[in-house]
């Protein structure tokens, strides 16, 4: 761990991990508080920011990883940590998809896009992008991404469908994914995938969005006009987000144009205040648990889909009264004496806890797990 470590990012990380936990791992996802959940298709929940928030802080992760390489320019040794860790976060997302039935047959239909797949995609073109260019450039291409994909999600005619629409599952990136992605799409739909093929275009624009923030911070001097140009251009995405969304509703499984600059205005705002109270004002012991989540998030991110999946392969009880683990908690923990949503947000927090415990205890013995 450098001494010089921006611990705000690593608070931004931790908050952002640790809600993902919270909204992944209900005891009952009938019973749910709805800004616990994601929106039904258009609009933007909390739990809408976790996924942008991920991507912007990996751009921004960019930056001061690679700031000091710069100068030694795009070589082979970086070339190939790069492509060697895109392989590793994808590779870990199809083994997550995968687990716990490692058969031949949960192959043939495995869900390929995802999470951590988008994740390493982002991760690719970006670290790419932060090499081979600068910051104006990056603004344009960003731009770029982002009208492009609106006009063709607006103006492209959908093959064998019609016009162009914005429906879940007629839309051209729903058709784009069916036919190159066919029986390997997300089990819920079947017929669209929310980290679909066309969708991780403007995501990638996300994560530029974060690496030109980490720039202009690394740039300004003073941490009270560092502070004023985050929440200034914070607004800015905000409000051209909210607009954008009067032409190209704000979406998060077409991942839309305007929820880019919606979602990143909105993660530049919670950056500036967890820099502001945590680097500048030095309020540090609020975040000391984050600070745990924020040091080994992609360990965390992975042990808690294990986790989750390993607790409701496991059975309890016989026939008639067999249920997974997982159920049985909750039931019989939880929802025996608080009503069911508060029975289901506790059990979730409960889990933030749990891990929060080994965290803690790799926190203190200087163990980072990173790929």
């Amino acid at each position: 761990m450098k001494t010089d470590r921006l611990l705000s990012l690593d608070v931004f990380r931790g908050i952002t991990v640790a809600a993902m936990i919270l909204v992944n791992n209900p005891g009952n996802w009938g019973a749910v508080y709805p800004p616990l959940l994601h929106a039904h298709w258009n609009g933007c929940t909390p739990t809408d920011l976790i996924f942008p928030f991920f991507l912007f802080i990996v751009g921004m992760s960019i930056h001061f990883a690679y700031e000091s390489k710069r100068i030694d320019g795009f070589s082979k040794k970086i070339i190939s940590k790069i492509i060697k860790r895109t392989l590793i976060i994808f590779g870990l997302g199809l083994f997550m998809a995968w687990f716990p039935n490692f058969t031949l047959e949960r192959l043939s239909h495995l869900r390929i896009p995802g999470v951590l797949q988008r994740i390493s995609l982002v991760f690719f073109f970006c670290s790419i992008l932060y090499f081979k260019t600068n910051w104006l450039a990056q603004i344009r291409i960003a731009a770029f991404l982002l009208v492009g994909y609106f006009l063709m999600m607006r103006l492209l005619p959908v093959p064998g469908v019609g016009p162009a629409n914005l429906e879940p599952e007629t839309n051209l990136g729903a058709w784009l994914d069916r036919l190159l992605l066919n029986g390997h799409l997300w089990a819920q739909s079947k017929t669209w995938d929310p980290e679909g093929i066309l969708s991780t275009i403007p995501a990638v624009a996300t994560g530029i969005i974060g690496m030109l923030v980490g720039q202009l911070f690394s740039k300004l001097e003073g941490q009270e006009l560092r502070t004023a140009w985050l929440f200034f251009l914070g607004c800015v995405c905000l409000v051209s987000g909210w607009g954008w969304g009067l032409f190209f509703p704000i979406n998060k499984a077409l991942w839309t144009s305007s929820y880019v600059l919606y979602t990143a205005g909105i993660a530049i705002q919670f950056f500036a205040c967890c820099y502001w109270l945590v680097d500048v004002l030095k309020f540090k012991k609020w975040a000391t648990p984050f600070m745990y989540y924020g040091t080994n998030a992609m360990f965390v991110f992975v042990a808690s889909g294990l986790l989750a999946k390993t607790m409701f392969k496991i059975k309890v009880g016989e026939g008639a009264e067999e249920t997974s683990l997982w159920s049985f908690l909750y039931k019989n923990v939880y929802a025996s004496w608080l009503n069911p949503k508060d029975a289901s947000l506790a059990f979730a927090v409960t889990l933030i806890l749990f891990f929060l415990l080994i965290l803690r205890q790799m926190y203190k013995r200087k163990i980072f797990v990173k790929v």
